[in-house]
């Protein structure tokens, strides 16, 4: 066999089993994580958590390029499943008039944010006074710290790991695209690559940004984090 041909056998071999082309093959669980939009500036001066607060309506003006890139990207067959949180539903909904058309909206418990107790609504300067763990240097509060009456990163990963696998089950070969938040996806990372919550917080998920974790047989796969699509 010649060198040309042995070099081609070896391409040829590789775009099989390549799953990040722009056209990602069909038949495979696949997730698409969305985080919703930006909310409202008073919101952000505090630890909302599963408060239920709404987006910021100058940047659901602004950022129109980028729910049109996301109604682009996303799949036409998937199923939708949104938070119990109407910041969710909004995101959800502005990718559909962005020209994805309209579809059904599943409310999922679980996608739900972390339950920060009785921190919810603490101003970020009045935080530091309640831990009692030092915080995560990319995290108001550590994974193992736990709120008085909410609960903890930890507690967040196994109840979205859980999730995750259920929705794998009930969706095999299907595509789900989840509308949630920051926490839900890091707790996602965290149970596809199987880290510790702590790990898991050093990832950047912001607004807007789209996660894709596919469930295959010989386990999770991560194929892309924090990708901002129409930037």
């Amino acid at each position: 066999m010649s060198e040309h041909m042995i070099a081609e056998k070896a391409s040829s071999s590789s775009q099989d089993h390549f799953l990040d082309g722009p056209e990602l093959p069909t038949g495979i669980t696949r997730f698409w994580l969305i985080r919703h939009a930006l909310v409202e500036e008073n919101a952000r001066m505090r630890m909302y958590g599963s408060m239920d607060v709404p987006l910021c309506p100058d940047s659901l003006i602004a950022q129109k390029p980028m729910y049109r890139a996301l109604a682009q990207r996303l799949p036409q067959d998937a199923q939708w499943f949104i938070s119990p949180l109407s910041r969710t539903r909004r995101t959800a909904q502005a990718i559909e008039e962005a020209g994805y058309g309209p579809r059904p909206l599943t409310v999922e418990p679980d996608l739900i944010e972390q339950n920060l107790g009785t921190w919810q609504g603490l101003e970020y300067h009045a935080l530091p006074a309640h831990l009692t763990l030092p915080p995560h240097p990319f995290w108001p509060v550590a994974a193992s710290d736990c709120p008085p009456e909410g609960e903890s990163v930890i507690e967040v990963c196994s109840r979205v790991g859980r999730l995750l696998d259920r929705l794998a089950r009930t969706h095999a070969g299907r595509n789900i695209v989840a509308v949630a938040h920051g926490g839900v996806i890091r707790a996602a990372l965290a149970h596809a690559l199987r880290i510790h919550a702590e790990t898991a917080l050093h990832f950047s998920v912001q607004n807007l940004s789209l996660t894709i974790l596919e469930r295959l047989d010989t386990g999770w796969r991560v194929v892309t984090v924090n990708e901002l699509p129409g930037i």
